[in-house]
């Protein structure tokens, strides 16, 4: 039974149904994974959201040989996870409208599924030379393009294949996973202590928010209590990587609209920040979370709020001028539009999904961590345009809320132990969340019957953002894309896993 769920079990032929039912009365399909629970046994998970202040719906269907009904057909935003499981656990899915592989790339020949716990440890997979898919473009003055993976500067590796008439760009095509890095497997037999390492190394710029969804998976697993204090010093960090990375975002987005100055000004922000990070013994405030709490204590110096006023005056500021400037406006407006209709039936998350007019976010609609406890609503800025500007405005916001909470919760601050005694039973099971700073991440963790993990599924906020980025793409043009990306504030590595 997975814990911080509501579960039922489904038949094959109930899927499809349950599906239906669910998009009706409003709620959202949010992730699936396949898993081996035994040494033959396949299992597939799906996490239903009714809705907000909801709890979340878990639903179980054994795998045979039979073929699974695809939901994509009727929920898009599961049609990279059902291609996902396809490639990873052998799972085939009937009448997918994108059938072929999503992780593994064309050529690759996995001697039996990659997530199988049989798969032989000291045995390389077969790769043969094959051609990629590629969409049928037809024309002869269509030009193809294909981008990457080598990039220039220090980008992570991906390819972008482009077909496009003069400046306009037809159709795109994202191909990523060239560094997968098969984290979800690597759980795999570590202690629940040990896995929270691995958790903050998935992505190097979401440490806190993954190592805080993990841990509240594994407290969930435990039925562990967290003490207040830890609750709240778990918030203390999560808000301040936010402001890093949106700081970093906006440094980026100045970036690619040829503003050097506002370049600077914001990697020089991002950096102060990074210096107050340093009261937990790392810039990218790593090696603190465990579950049941902290590893120690946090010591906060006197003059914390005032430093942290000092960066908000400057912060404030600098998007001040950002906001004002002409040059940087007239690239972001209209540009990359995602309305709503698209956000929400591809799965879009976090200011993405804000900016397109969908109001959500965990930290408020299913609130953990000590946001339930400091008696203040977490106020969710939100935009209709969908576009690039509505895509900064949003997280310009986010980082006045965040600003808000850090003062607020300084001031309040309880004393008390910060760690609590946390092991989970043998094959116990649970779910926990966050909100980064790219929106909602989740991590579903399964033990095994001596207590160490035995599955742990990510799905993480670039992963469904990159699924959505390409809708965006198709129809702009080349001289917007750069900004179109860097508007999105996606990660290759939170996405490859």
């Amino acid at each position: 039974m997975m814990r911080n769920t509501e579960e039922r079990r489904l038949t094959v032929a109930e899927l499809l149904p349950a599906c239906e039912e669910l998009l009706a009365q409003g709620g959202r399909m949010s992730m699936a994974w396949g898993w081996f629970p035994g040494s033959a046994a396949r299992e597939i998970c799906y996490l239903a959201a009714p809705g907000p202040r909801r709890p979340f719906v878990l639903w179980r269907c054994g795998v045979t040989d039979e073929t699974l009904p695809s939901l994509a057909v009727r929920a898009p935003a599961l049609s990279w996870h059902e291609r996902e499981i396809s490639d990873l656990c052998g799972i085939p899915f009937s009448g997918h409208p994108k059938g072929h592989p999503l992780v593994l790339h064309a050529g690759a020949e996995p001697v039996t599924p990659p997530l199988n716990p049989a798969y032989p440890r000291e045995v390389g997979m077969p790769f043969t030379r094959r051609r990629a898919h590629a969409p049928d473009v037809a024309g002869s003055d269509i030009q193809e393009l294909p981008f990457g993976p080598v990039r220039a500067d220090v980008t992570e590796s991906a390819q972008f294949l482009f077909f496009y008439l003069g400046e306009h760009i037809l159709h795109y095509l994202p191909r990523l996973f060239f560094k997968h890095r098969g984290m979800e497997k690597r759980f795999a037999g570590l202690t629940a202590e040990l896995g929270v390492v691995l958790a903050e190394r998935v992505s190097g710029v979401g440490s806190v928010a993954h190592a805080l969804a993990y841990c509240q998976a594994v407290e969930a697993a435990g039925g562990c209590e967290v003490p207040p204090r830890a609750r709240w010093l778990r918030v203390l960090m999560a808000e301040l990587e936010r402001l890093y990375n949106h700081l970093h975002y906006f440094g980026h987005l100045a970036d690619t609209t040829t503003l050097k100055v506002g370049q600077a000004e914001g990697k020089l922000l991002e950096e102060r920040v990074k210096q107050i990070n340093a009261i937990t013994g790392s810039r990218f405030l790593r090696n603190l979370l465990v579950p049941g709490g902290l590893r120690r204590d946090i010591h906060l110096y006197a003059g914390l709020a005032t430093e942290l006023g000092r960066l908000q005056k400057d912060v404030n500021a600098y998007l001040k001028q950002l906001a004002h400037t002409g040059s940087y406006l007239d690239r972001l407006i209209t540009t990359g539009v995602l309305d709503r209709e698209m956000a929400l039936a591809q799965g879009a998350t976090g200011p993405v999904a804000r900016a397109s007019g969908l109001d959500e976010d965990v930290r408020r609609d299913h609130a953990y961590a000590a946001y339930a406890d400091m008696d203040m609503d977490v106020r969710v800025p939100l935009r209709t345009a969908g576009d690039a500007n509505a895509r900064a405005e949003v997280r310009a916001e986010e980082i006045e809320v965040s600003f808000a909470l850090l003062l607020r919760l300084l001031v309040r601050l309880p004393a008390g132990e910060v760690r609590a005694a946390c092991q989970p039973a043998a094959s116990a099971e649970g779910l926990g969340w966050s909100e980064s700073p790219r929106g909602a991440l989740f991590y579903a963790v399964h033990f095994d019957e001596q207590g160490k993990l035995a599955r742990v599924k990510i799905r993480s906020p670039s992963f469904s953002n990159w699924r959505v980025f390409q809708y965006t793409v198709r129809d702009s043009n080349m001289m917007d894309y750069a900004i179109n990306e860097a508007s999105f504030g996606l990660t290759i590595a939170g996405c490859d896993r």
